[in-house]
């Protein structure tokens, strides 16, 4: 009985392998080409010919013309502080939310964190007009204020720091209470040192987000100088439609940061959804 059962088992693991690589290689082939074309010369990716999976002679010459036609150091540069400014509120704010919603008693406490749910289901362009019309108010439109308050609240962030936040044992709060303790000295002595993997998912996705964003900053932003590299990806390929190296290379600057943080940090990811109870 143990020999069918374990080849029943081998057959198993096999195919899950299987599907498993199947997957990783439809993941990685756009990336993989990104990084082919980058490092292409123009006279092979416009000179026809055969089809190969990797160029004949690797050249820097798309990435060094892309820095020396385009401001791709300052565009880089804001998009770095913006999205670092993003996080940091973020953060901030979802922790505090987080903890508020899970361990304080407060009227209207369900009723406001469904409603902070519900805005989940709304695109951003059903309220750029409003939204438009507050940054113009405020006096804030075309600065890198425009961009970073309205993206500095996450209502998944919330979800995600109560959900955490729920999971830890209430007899440490009440120990810490009864040491005489407020919330803020719970929060800042009890549930932040326990909070780590939660923040490093919270960090990484808001400056996931705030890194890719494209539509409101589009709207926001107006001078050059203060352009995001997804916008200066649209401003490139409208100057050099057809100079393909030189797009991929500006592409795979804006993918290789969030690429590199991913991979160093995703320990920290996996134990913050883990223990938040999210599948």
């Amino acid at each position: 009985m143990s020999g069918p059962r374990n080849a029943s088992a081998r057959r198993a693991l096999v195919l899950r392998t299987v599907i498993v690589a199947v997957i990783g290689l439809i993941t990685v082939a756009p990336l993989y080409w990104m990084l082919a074309v980058a490092f292409s010369t123009r006279g092979e990716l416009l000179g026809g010919g055969e089809l190969r999976l990797w160029p004949r002679q690797v050249t820097w010459e798309n990435v060094t013309r892309v820095f020396d036609s385009f401001p791709v150091a300052t565009w880089l540069g804001n998009s770095i502080a913006i999205a670092v400014v993003v996080t940091i509120i973020t953060v901030v704010t979802s922790l505090l939310a987080g903890y508020a919603f899970a361990h304080l008693k407060f009227r209207f406490s369900t009723p406001l964190f469904f409603i902070a749910l519900a805005t989940l289901v709304l695109p951003v362009q059903v309220i750029m007009v409003a939204l438009f019309r507050i940054v113009v108010g405020l006096g804030l439109y075309g600065t890198y204020w425009a961009v970073i308050l309205p993206s500095s609240a996450s209502a998944f962030g919330l979800f995600l720091a109560r959900q955490f936040m729920l999971g830890i044992p209430r007899e440490l709060l009440e120990a810490a209470r009864l040491d005489g303790a407020g919330h803020w000295q719970i929060f800042r002595r009890v549930v932040l040192p326990l909070s780590g993997p939660l923040i490093a998912v919270l960090a990484f996705m808001s400056l996931l987000q705030s890194w890719n964003d494209f539509a409101w900053p589009l709207i926001a932003l107006r001078e050059n100088e203060l352009f995001t590299l997804p916008i200066g990806l649209l401003y490139l390929q409208g100057q050099a439609n057809s100079d393909y190296g030189a797009t991929m290379a500006f592409a795979l600057i804006n993918v290789v940061p969030m690429a590199l943080l991913f991979l160093f940090f995703q320990k920290y990811f996996i134990a913050g959804f883990a223990r938040s109870g999210i599948k």
